[in-house]
C-alpha cells in the first residue's frame, strides 16, 4: 500500500506546496495531455509570470527609451540590486555577499583569476572525479593560462574502489596526501553524474586547515538544496538559474563571495564599470572604486531581459521558501525510492546516498550495458529525464511543480519499459 497510487494522492492532497504548479507551464504531448517532466536538474519549466515580466520591460523600453533606466517601473540602473536579496535567501548567504551576473563559465573563470593563486609550492587543483565537462575546460585553461601542466597540477576526488559516492574519509585521504600543495578545491555541490550532494561545510573546514581556498559550483544545487554558503565559510561559489531555478534556457549566473573578502583592495581580479563606486561611476574617471562585497566583481550593465525572468522565478522561490522545498524534495526522493525498492537489479543501479541530508532533487538510474533503448522508452510514454554519457538516466522530481502521483506513475512505466529491453 506504501507504493500505491492511493498513497501518492493522499501525499499530494497534503502538500501544502501543490498549488505552485498552476504557477508553471507544463509541456504536454500531442494530445495535450501533460507529460511527466522530470527535467528540472537540466531546465527548468516557465513560470506563467515569466511572460508579464518580460512584457513589463518590452513597454517601459518602448515608452520610455533610455529613460527607463531611471523612469521605469523597475528602473534597470539598479534592477540588478532587487535580485540579490532574494537569491541570497535560495542559496543561504547576506545580500552584500551575492550578485546576478554573466554566465556560469564565465564567472568560474572571473573568480579563478581571484582565487586561483598558484606558487612554486601550492599550485594544484581539485575537483571530483565526475566534474562537468565545461568545469573541467575553463580548469584546465586555468592552468595552463598559468604555465602549469593539467596532467601534473589537476587532482580529482575519486571515491573509494567499489563505490559511486564520495565519502569524508575520500576528501580526508587526499587532504592528507596532497594537502600542503593544493591551492583551490573546486568542487560540484550536488554532482550532475550520481546527484549526491556534498557537505560543504565539512569539505571548507578540512580545506582551510590545510590552507587551501574553497570554492563550488551550485549549478545543480542552486534552487535544489540549502547550500548556507555563509555559515560553511566556502571562499566562493556560483551557479546558473536555468536548472532548478527556472529562468529559462542559458540565463544569467549567480556568484558568491564571503564577505571576509568583501573588501579586495588591489588583489587580482578583472575589473568593469559595473563593480565600480555607484555614485561615482557617471563621472567617467579613470580610477576603478571597487565596490564592497561580491558586487565589485562585476564588469558590464545588467541585461534587463535577461534579469527579468529571474527576477520572476525569485518571486516563487520567496513565496515558497526554500525550508518548505527542501522538506518537500526529501520526501519526493524518499518515495520514489521505495517505489522503485524493487526494479531488476541486474538491468538498473540507482545511485543515490543512503542518507537524505546529502541528497538533492536528482536521482540518477545506471543503466547496465549502457543501453539507451530505457531512455527511449520513456521518452515515447512521455516521460521527460534526461541521459548523461555514459549511462545514466537523471531524474529530478522538482517540488514546485512535480506531484507524487508523478512519481508513482513514472515508476510503473519504468517497471514496465525494464520488462521490454
Amino acid at each position: 500500500m506504501q507504493n500505491s497510487l492511493d498513497r501518492a494522492l493522499g501525499l499530494d492532497a497534503a502538500d501544502k506546496l501543490s498549488g505552485f504548479r498552476q504557477q508553471f507551464h507544463i509541456p504536454v504531448n500531442k494530445d495535450g495531455k501533460e507529460k511527466i517532466y522530470f527535467c528540472g536538474n537540466s531546465l527548468g519549466l516557465q513560470p506563467r509570470s515569466t511572460k508579464a515580466y518580460l512584457e513589463q520591460e518590452l513597454d517601459d523600453w518602448a515608452r520610455l527609451g533610455v529613460d527607463g533606466h531611471l523612469d521605469g517601473k523597475n528602473p534597470w540602473l539598479p534592477y540588478h540590486e532587487a535580485l540579490s536579496a532574494p537569491m541570497a535567501r535560495v542559496v543561504g548567504a547576506h545580500p552584500s555577499e551575492v550578485v546576478v551576473m554573466n554566465s556560469l563559465t564565465v564567472n568560474l573563470h572571473l573568480l579563478m583569476v581571484s582565487f586561483y593563486r598558484p606558487d612554486a609550492k601550492r599550485y594544484k587543483i581539485l575537483i571530483e572525479h565526475t566534474t562537468f565537462p565545461s568545469d573541467i575546460y575553463a580548469v584546465k585553461s586555468q592552468l595552463r593560462f598559468h604555465g602549469l601542466d593539467p596532467d601534473e597540477a589537476l587532482l580529482f576526488l575519486q571515491p573509494s574502489e567499489g563505490n559511486m559516492l564520495i565519502e569524508k574519509q575520500d576528501i580526508d585521504k587526499v587532504l592528507e596526501a596532497e594537502g600542503e600543495q593544493i591551492a583551490l578545491i573546486l568542487l560540484g555541490g550536488v554532482n550532475y553524474y550520481t546527484g549526491q550532494y556534498f557537505d560543504l561545510r565539512y569539505i571548507t573546514e578540512q580545506g582551510h586547515r590545510y590552507g587551501c581556498v574553497v570554492g563550488f559550483d551550485l549549478a545543480h544545487g542552486a534552487g535544489n538544496i540549502e547550500p548556507d554558503l555563509h555559515q560553511c565559510g566556502a571562499d566562493f561559489a556560483l551557479w546558473c538559474t536555468y536548472k532548478y531555478m527556472n529562468s529559462g534556457p542559458g540565463s544569467l549566473s549567480g556568484i558568491f563571495v564571503h564577505e571576509r573578502h568583501a573588501d579586495w583592495g588591489e588583489q587580482p581580479r578583472f575589473e568593469g564599470w559595473w563593480g565600480t563606486n555607484k555614485k561615482e561611476r557617471f563621472m567617467m574617471k579613470p580610477q576603478f572604486q571597487s565596490l564592497p562585497g561580491a558586487e565589485g566583481w562585476q564588469l558590464s550593465n545588467p541585461p534587463i531581459m535577461a534579469m527579468a525572468p529571474v527576477r520572476a522565478s525569485l518571486e516563487i522561490f520567496e513565496a515558497a521558501g526554500m525550508p518548505a522545498l527542501r522538506t518537500k524534495s526529501k520526501e519526493m526522493v524518499e518515495f520514489a525510492l521505495s517505489c522503485l525498492d524493487e526494479i531488476d537489479g541486474d538491468k538498473i543501479n540507482i545511485l543515490v546516498p543512503d542518507d537524505p541530508d546529502s541528497r538533492g532533487c536528482q536521482i540518477s538510474l545506471q543503466v547496465k550495458n549502457a543501453d539507451k533503448e530505457l531512455f527511449r522508452y520513456l521518452e515515447a510514454h512521455d516521460v521527460i529525464s534526461d541521459w548523461r554519457e555514459p549511462d545514466v538516466i537523471r531524474i529530478a522530481p522538482v517540488p514546485l511543480y512535480n506531484t507524487f502521483s508523478e512519481i508513482f506513475h513514472f515508476s510503473e512505466i519504468l517497471k514496465a519499459g525494464l520488462t521490454k529491453i
